[in-house]
């Protein structure tokens, strides 16, 4: 187990504590919290430079009523309809 001490100003100290939010088990998930939501946009980061280094190429009407149409009947025959 690591020990941290935090400075936080009077009035988020007093709102925390007011909310639980300063008991360890409380901190422990912010912070795993925080951990995953930075990984999470690191890698959509990551995604996103993919795409723009080389992105699909646009879709016509057709096209695109042609992917819908293939998804509601793929979703039809999952659900049995």
């Amino acid at each position: 187990m690591t020990t941290l001490t935090i400075q936080l100003p009077e009035s988020l100290a007093r709102q925390a504590r007011q909310a639980g939010l300063l008991e360890p088990d409380q901190v422990a998930a912010l912070i795993g919290q925080a951990l995953r939501t930075r990984e999470a946009a690191s890698q959509l980061r990551q995604l996103t430079k993919k795409l723009d280094a080389d992105p699909l190429p646009p879709m016509d009407d057709a096209e695109m009523q042609a992917e819908i149409d293939a998804y509601r009947r793929e979703k039809h025959a999952a659900a049995g309809r």
